[in-house]
């Protein structure tokens, strides 16, 4: 069994939800055929025991304690430890089987997600996305953890059904006709609670969505006055959620009882027609207990039948759900390269502004409009195929949208102004690659000022963070993004305002430290800063749009609109201080 999570889920198919349970089990088969395999030997080494009960009895009856008996005693023995241990193998396996088609969708969902952008979250609302791998994934590999079961159950029924022929033809007519007319009587409900199962999880991933919009935009929420009517909407969705969820109940205790009576109501049969022939001399003392015992053992296949194609059902409308979420078209890279990679240390060029980022300089942007200027530099970083065409960027004159993305990647890295940290050790959150030493991260550290960071945190770069780097400071993760900028070092770095959450002194170790790690290495820093333009080797000045000047800082301040931009960031750096 092969560990997870995968090297590779692999490329799965996206026309239906069949085709995907089928790619599936495919990607799987050696695991689930074992299960299956084990499966069959438990249930048909339990179908075919009340047999040998049946012929005990009778040997037993006409022998006494022979050899006869002897051996079907050891018989029983050799089945119940082929059951035992089968048993115990099939467990392990089904959970096997679960967990790896849980775990290859859940990769796959991931992994869209990480390649999409912003294309999922413009296609897909966010409880949709989470369902899919918190609820849909697990209901896929629920499938194939009863799969073992399900055909062991078939298996039995196929035993049992020549036992009991060889037993008594009308008992054998029962078991073969009797027993598919229990599971079409118990199939009729699948479709009701299908669909109520589908409303009930379209209505949660609502439910979720709402959730999370909530709490997202909750600090805005209370500024305006809105929580109530917020927590109004979640209240009444909450509602229509459990209302959903007690419909797919009520209709889920009928098939349950009926999954008792029905079975039950068909062991009374058999058994009164067993009691009666052998009143009657045609059925033996242990023919009579072989059919009680098939009749009990023939109520587990209906269960199992049922309980399958129940996951059958959540395992397809979770495949839908998963499927919804795979069809999302990556904002890049959803084609593969055309052009040939550019040779290292050329310019990198957006055309509509004009700027030109040269080789081996570290030039700062400054713009009136800092939206203005973070969308440039977003740009730069090839984050939408689609708009690049109305903006296009080229690396030494090739354009980036014909490259392939992940040499792009691996040239290219845009550090946003809103750093996103992720939970887990300090020193993982730093190295994305895993490949950094620990001078390699006390060096970055340093560079972005952050040695206050690995005081915060407890044990240091083997601490903890949180979620989203909650226990630090605004400042702090900035710091803690910049140094992990850094620590990639990229041929081609593109920094969105990355002091802009620190104070002046910080602000100024972190600018002439920055402008020294990047000195000879092609650099972009967005921002108006007085402090970090006194250390760069060229700053472009943006307006409309558009570069309209180029130079030293100290030369630039000869233009009046420049001026008044750098002017104003240190009128609001004074009254931060």
């Amino acid at each position: 069994m092969r560990s997870l999570p995968l090297a590779d889920p692999g490329t799965p198919p996206t026309s239906g939800p069949w085709a995907l349970l089928w790619w599936l089990a495919r990607r799987q088969w050696g695991i689930l055929l074992v299960a299956v395999l084990l499966g069959v030997t438990v249930f048909a080494s339990q179908a075919v025991t009340p047999y040998i009960v049946g012929r005990a009895v009778d040997d037993g009856l006409e022998h006494g304690f022979g050899p006869e008996l002897w051996r079907a005693c050891a018989s029983l023995l050799a089945l119940g430890l082929v059951v035992i241990v089968a048993g115990a193998l099939t467990h392990r396996f089904e959970i096997a089987n679960w967990l790896r088609a849980a775990f290859t969708s859940s990769q796959l969902v991931g992994r869209t997600v990480s390649r999409s952008g912003h294309a999922i979250t413009a296609e897909l609302p966010t409880g949709e996305v989470v369902s899919a791998v918190a609820n849909d994934a697990l209901r896929i590999g629920e499938v194939y953890a009863l799969a073992a079961n399900f055909l062991g159950s078939l298996v039995a029924y196929g035993v049992v059904a020549v036992l009991m022929l060889r037993v008594s033809v009308p008992l054998g007519l029962v078991v073969i006709l009797g027993l598919p007319t229990v599971a079409a009587a118990l199939g009729l409900l699948v479709k009701p609670l299908q669909r109520r199962q589908a409303a009930q999880r379209e209505a949660s991933g609502r439910l979720t969505t709402l959730g999370a919009d909530t709490v997202s935009g909750l600090r805005i929420l209370r500024g305006i006055g809105g929580e109530s009517v917020f927590t109004g909407r979640y209240r009444a969705q909450s509602q229509e959620t459990r209302r959903r969820g007690v419909e797919v109940a009520r209709t889920q205790s009928v098939l349950d009882a009926l999954q008792v009576l029905l079975p039950g109501s068909f062991v009374v049969v058999l058994i009164w027609m067993g009691a009666h022939m052998a009143q009657a001399g045609t059925l033996t003392p242990g023919q009579l207990v072989a059919t009680y015992g098939f009749a009990a053992f023939l109520a587990w296949p209906v269960q199992n039948a049922t309980q399958t194609l129940q996951a059958a059902t959540r395992a397809h409308i979770g495949a839908a759900k998963v499927i919804k979420v795979l069809q999302v078209v990556p904002s890049t890279g959803s084609e593969p390269g055309r052009a040939p990679l550019p040779p290292s240390h050329v310019p990198l060029v957006d055309e509509v502004s004009g700027l030109v980022v040269d080789a081996g300089r570290v030039l700062a942007l400054v713009s009136a409009d800092p939206d203005e200027s973070a969308r440039l530099a977003t740009r730069l970083g090839r984050f939408d195929d689609l708009a690049e065409r109305e903006t296009p960027v080229r690396l030494g004159g090739v354009l980036l949208r014909d490259l392939d993305k992940d040499a792009v990647r691996a040239r290219i890295v845009v550090a946003e102004a809103t750093p996103q940290l992720f939970s887990g050790p300090l020193g993982g959150a730093l190295d994305v690659h895993g490949s950094a030493s620990r001078d390699d991260l006390l060096r970055v550290i340093a560079t972005a000022d952050a040695h206050d960071v690995l005081d915060s945190v407890p044990d240091g770069l083997d601490g903890d963070l949180p979620e989203k780097g909650r226990s630090l400071s605004g400042g702090q993760r900035q710091r803690v993004a910049l140094a992990r900028a850094l620590l990639v070092d990229p041929e081609i770095l593109v920094l969105v305002e990355p002091t802009s959450a620190v104070d002046a002194h910080t602000e100024a170790r972190i600018a002439a430290r920055l402008a020294d790690a990047r000195r000879g290495r092609t650099t972009l820093v967005v921002t108006a800063s007085p402090l970090v333009l006194d250390h760069v080797d060229e700053v472009a000045f943006l307006q409309d749009g558009v570069v309209v000047a180029r130079g030293q800082h100290d030369e630039l301040l000869d233009d009046p609109a420049y001026r008044e931009v750098v002017g104003r960031r240190m009128d609001e750096e004074a009254l931060a201080r």
